[in-house]
């Protein structure tokens, strides 16, 4: 499961909903969405079995963790509720310099909420741009049936994409020429920039992701997202 998928309630709750169920963050566990009881079993299976939640985001192995050790050791102290006095004696400092980190957390943390609101209220509204559009396509409403924004290519992911294994899973074909493209946007991420790869990697990958990975790889190029020599025997993403 790909955490920084979810929404920040998903992760501050431990669990997210999917596919009329309750999913575990942090394993295969899923309840029934429509049974009762649901959220409340799913809260004793994330205290019994992976402990308080903030500690797994805290250990979190993640690019987007930048954390330092010391860090982390604080904000498990500080999630305490012991005295910054306590704390200090306990790590050998004095009570000023745990005061200076606690203050400068909650600076971090606001700078963290400005940043957060500004970026949702500049981009939640943001149409993603093309890659490419095809010259079959000139002769439609490009903007009506192209025009993909944040909300829509979130929602869409979201429900046509598994990510329980780990890795990008494509659940079904979906018939809507603006659901393939918005697809597509999330697929051709698993390919690097200015990285050549041969028709057997690109296969490969691509079959992780669907079966049929060639319609896939036929979208991919007919779209401008994905380029191939005139042999087909080496593929790279465009931009």
């Amino acid at each position: 499961m790909n955490l920084l998928e979810l929404s920040l309630n998903e992760l501050k709750q431990g669990y997210h909903e999917q596919n009329q169920q309750l999913h575990c963050n942090y394993c295969d566990c899923v309840f029934p969405l429509m049974q009762k009881e649901s959220p409340d079993l799913m809260a004793a299976h994330l205290k019994t079995l992976h402990g308080p939640n903030h500690l797994q985001l805290i250990q979190l192995d993640s690019k987007y963790n930048t954390l330092t050790e010391k860090q982390r050791a604080l904000l498990v102290v500080f999630s305490s509720g012991a005295k910054d006095k306590a704390i200090a004696t306990e790590m050998g400092v004095s009570p000023a310099t745990i005061r200076h980190q606690r203050f400068t957390f909650r600076e971090k943390a606001k700078q963290a909420k400005l940043y957060l609101a500004t970026y949702e209220m500049c981009f939640e509204q943001t149409e993603v741009s093309l890659l490419a559009v095809p010259e079959r396509a000139m002769d439609v409403d490009v903007d009506a049936r192209f025009a993909i924004t944040e909300e829509e290519y979130t929602a869409t992911v979201k429900r046509y994409f598994d990510f329980s294994n780990d890795r990008l899973e494509l659940r079904r074909w979906p018939k809507q020429q603006k659901v393939i493209i918005t697809l597509l946007h999330r697929v051709i991420e698993e390919f690097q920039h200015n990285k050549h790869y041969t028709d057997k990697e690109t296969t490969a990958l691509l079959k992780d992701i669907y079966f049929d990975y060639v319609i896939l790889r036929r979208y991919l190029i007919e779209y401008g997202f994905l380029d191939r020599t005139a042999d087909g025997r080496t593929y790279w993403r465009c931009s």
